[in-house]
C-alpha cells in the first residue's frame, strides 16, 4: 500500500489499479471483446451420405483380397439396410480367434440385463469359525487395496468383502472354504493349450477368482494361476487372519447367513472391457452366464449351445458357426464372416430401426480404436499404409497361430458408416495383420462409387 497527498492535504491510501492510474503509469483499460463461441467439430453422420457401390468396393478391395496369402474371406455391410455391399466367400467358416467374442457379446447383451451386476458373497459355514466364499461369476474381484486399480476399472475389492465379514461374523474366522458350484464341467476347453495359463491368455474357468486369475493384478497379459478359486480363497483367508494353506473346496449350506457381498461393474461395462482388451476370462464367464439365464448347462458346451440359440432367437443366422468356447481361443472354433457382419451391422444400425438393436450398442462402444486404445493401440502406425485408418477404424481383433481377423466399423470419406469383417487362415499374423489393416484403412479413404 502507498500513501499519497489528497486534496485536503491528508494522506489517502491507494492500492491496485487506482494507485497505478493516479500515478500515471498506465491508461484506463480498453473494453475487451469476448472470443467467439467455439463451433462443434464432431457432427452426426449425414443420413443421406452416398452409399458405396459394389463396383467401387471391388476396385478398392479386390486387389488386396486376391493377393492375400492363405485362405481369405470377407464382407462389407451397410448397417442402415443390412445389405452386403462387397463380399468374398463370406459363407466360408474360418477360425476366428478372438473375433469369436462378438458372438458371445451379442448373446450376452440379448440375454442379460445390461445394468445387472455379478455378486460375490461370503456366507457362514456349518462349522464354528468357518466361512464359505461363494463364486457368483465375477472374475474382476481384486486383491488390490483402495487407491490402486487393477486391469478392471471400478472392480470390487476383496478388502471390502473381508471388512464386512469381520464385522458380521459371530467370532474369529479360522477357516475359509470356496464354493464353485455355479459352473460345471471341464475348466479348460477343447483346443486350448495348457501353456496359455502361464502365458497369460487364460486361467481355468471357475465362477470364483480374483483379478481374472492374474498373478499381477495390474498386468493385462501376465501369467495366471492354475487354481483361481483356491487362490481367491487363500487371499481372503490371509485378509481374515485364517490359515491360507487350509483353504479347500466346499459347498455353502442353502439359507446360510450372508456375512458380506460385493458387486461387479454392470454387464454393459464388462462387455465393453471384454472387447476392448480381448479378455478371454470375461468372455468365458459371459458364455456360462448366458447358459444359466437360458436354463442351459453352465459348461463350455452349454454356453455355446445357448449362445447360438440366443442369436437365432433374435433373428441372426448362426449356421456354419461351430464354437467350443466363448472367447475364440480354441483352434477348433469356426465362424463365417457373414455372421460377424450380421452382428456388427445390427449393433451399428440406426436407432430408428426396430428390434433389439439398442441392446447391442455396447459392442460398438467397446470396439478397440485404431492407433488409439485396446488391442488396436499399436496398429495402424504413422507412416504405415494403414495410417489413414487411425482413429477412424474401430474393430475387434483375432489372432492365433496362422489366424488373423479384423471385424468392425469405419466411416468413409463421404461420412457413410460401414461394417466390415475380414478373416484369414493359413498365414502368419505378422504378414496378414498389416494387410487387413490396410484394407480397413482403404475403406476409410474412399467413397468407392
Amino acid at each position: 500500500m502507498v500513501a499519497v497527498a489528497g486534496a485536503s492535504g491528508g494522506a489517502v491510501a491507494l492500492t491496485g489499479p487506482t494507485l497505478v492510474q493516479r500515478l500515471g503509469l498506465v491508461q484506463a483499460a480498453e473494453t475487451v471483446q469476448a472470443p467467439p463461441e467455439p463451433q462443434a467439430v464432431l457432427q452426426p453422420l449425414p443420413a443421406d451420405a452416398p452409399l458405396p457401390t459394389n463396383a467401387g468396393l471391388t476396385g478398392a478391395l479386390n486387389g488386396a483380397a486376391e493377393a492375400m496369402p492363405g485362405t481369405f474371406t470377407g464382407i462389407v455391410v451397410d448397417p442402415a439396410t443390412g445389405k452386403a455391399l462387397w463380399e468374398r466367400t463370406p459363407e466360408v467358416a474360418l477360425v476366428p480367434g478372438s473375433a469369436g467374442k462378438l458372438l458371445t457379446a451379442s448373446a450376452a447383451l440379448l440375454t442379460l440385463n445390461p445394468t445387472d451386476t455379478f455378486v460375490t458373497r461370503v456366507v457362514q459355514g456349518s462349522e464354528p469359525g468357518t466361512v464359505v466364499l461363494v463364486g457368483g461369476g465375477d472374475p474382476t474381484l481384486t486383491t488390490l487395496p483402495e487407491g490402486q486399480n487393477s486391469v478392471y476399472p471400478d472392480a470390487p475389492r476383496l478388502s471390502d468383502l473381508a471388512a464386512a465379514v469381520r464385522k458380521a461374523a459371530p467370532g474369529p474366522v479360522t477357516r475359509v472354504l470356496v464354493d464353485t458350484s455355479r459352473y460345471q464341467g471341464p475348466t479348460m476347453a477343447e483346443g486350448w493349450d495348457p501353456t496359455d495359463v502361464a502365458a497369460g491368455n487364460i486361467t481355468p474357468i471357475e465362477p470364483l477368482m480374483v483379478d481374472g486369475g492374474r498373478i499381477n493384478p495390474k498386468l493385462q497379459d501376465g501369467p495366471r494361476v492354475p487354481d483361481p478359486a483356491l487362490a481367491a480363497g487363500r487371499a481372503l483367508a490371509q485378509d481374515l487372519g485364517a490359515d491360507p494353506s487350509d483353504v479347500a473346496v466346499g459347498a455353502a449350506t442353502p439359507g446360510s447367513k450372508v456375512l458380506g457381498s460385493v458387486r461387479s461393474a454392470p454387464v454393459a461395462e464388462l462387455i465393453e472391457q471384454m472387447l476392448r482388451d480381448s479378455d478371454n476370462v470375461l468372455a468365458e464367464m459371459f458364455s456360462r452366464e448366458v447358459a444359466i439365464a437360458r436354463d442351459g448347462d453352465p459348461t463350455f458346451t452349454g454356453g455355446v449351445q445357448q449362445t447360438m440359440a440366443a442369436l437365432a432367437q433374435a433373428g441372426f443366422d448362426p449356421s456354419g458357426a461351430v464354437m467350443h468356447d466363448g472367447s475364440g481361443l480354441s483352434t477348433e472354433d469356426r465362424v463365417p464372416a457373414r455372421l460377424l457382419g450380421q452382428l456388427l451391422g445390427a449393433a451399428a444400425a440406426p436407432t430408428e430401426k426396430p428390434g433389439d438393436i439398442e441392446f447391442l450398442r455396447p459392442i460398438v462402444s467397446g470396439l478397440p480404436v485404431a492407433g488409439g486404445y485396446g488391442t488396436l493401440e499399436d496398429r495402424f502406425g504413422r507412416g504405415a499404409t494403414s495410417s489413414t485408418g487411425r482413429g477412424v477404424v474401430r474393430a475387434k481383433t483375432g489372432t492365433l497361430t496362422d489366424v488373423s481377423s479384423l471385424a468392425g466399423i469405419v466411416t468413409d470419406v463421404d461420412g457413410r458408416l460401414l461394417v466390415f469383417a475380414l478373416m484369414s487362415n493359413g498365414a502368419s499374423p505378422a504378414t496378414i495383420r498389416p494387410k487387413l489393416d490396410a484394407m480397413a484403412a482403404q475403406l476409410s479413404r474412399c467413397g468407392c462409387r
